[in-house]
């Protein structure tokens, strides 16, 4: 079976999201693939991270155990491979700065239990989501190799999102649907504003 993505659910993906990735943080990318692929690596930590503690934080959710725990082997997955190239490349992965876009879209997240599921739930699926349309932009622009392995990446990154959003809408559709708009108004800005520092989900270079 393929591990990419047809063109509709390709077309789908980037009708979730609020807009596309500009061209000037593809410019920025392939100006910094060294940063592109040590943040990437630092992306599937985190994701992996992520679906974790939704397993120990919701222990009473079956769906979401299930979810989850093939999600954080997939990231885990993906990351030994970010790695292995990394290495293969002769690149050194160290520790470098986060990106505000995490941050930005967490800082809206409820506190109370349910609240706090359901944006946790649309936040993954949103960074899922961009992830996988920044993937898909860049793997035609990069080496042979590192954009096959983008391309290899899609599939899953795709399910993802959508696992996510499934999530969030059978604990409340209304609050999910209400919730993501809030949430997507903010990644807009967050994608197109400046950023002084490249990072996987940052914005624009600042000039």
């Amino acid at each position: 079976m393929s591990r990419t993505i047809s063109a509709s659910a390709l077309k789908e993906l980037e009708q979730f999201l609020p807009c596309p990735t500009p061209q000037a943080w593809l410019d920025w990318a392939l100006q910094n693939q060294r940063l592109l692929l040590i943040d990437h690596a630092n992306c599937e930590k985190k994701a992996a991270s992520n679906a974790m503690t939704l397993m120990y934080r919701h222990v009473g959710h079956t769906q979401l155990l299930s979810k989850m725990s093939k999600l954080a082997r997939e990231e885990l997955l993906h990351f030994e491979q970010v790695v292995a190239l990394m290495e293969q490349r002769g690149i050194t992965y160290e520790r470098i700065g986060a990106s505000r876009y995490a941050a930005g879209l967490r800082e809206l997240m409820r506190t109370d239990h349910q609240g706090g599921l359901i944006d946790s739930l649309l936040v993954g699926a949103i960074v899922e989501a961009r992830s996988c349309e920044r993937f898909s932009q860049l793997a035609p622009l990069l080496d042979e190799e590192l954009g096959r392995f983008y391309q290899s990446l899609l599939r899953s990154e795709a399910r993802h999102y959508q696992d996510y959003l499934a999530l969030a809408a059978s604990y409340s559709k209304e609050e999910t649907d209400a919730r993501l708009q809030m949430f997507m108004r903010v990644e807009k800005q967050l994608i197109e504003s400046p950023d002084t520092e490249f990072r996987f989900h940052s914005g624009v270079p600042a000039v």
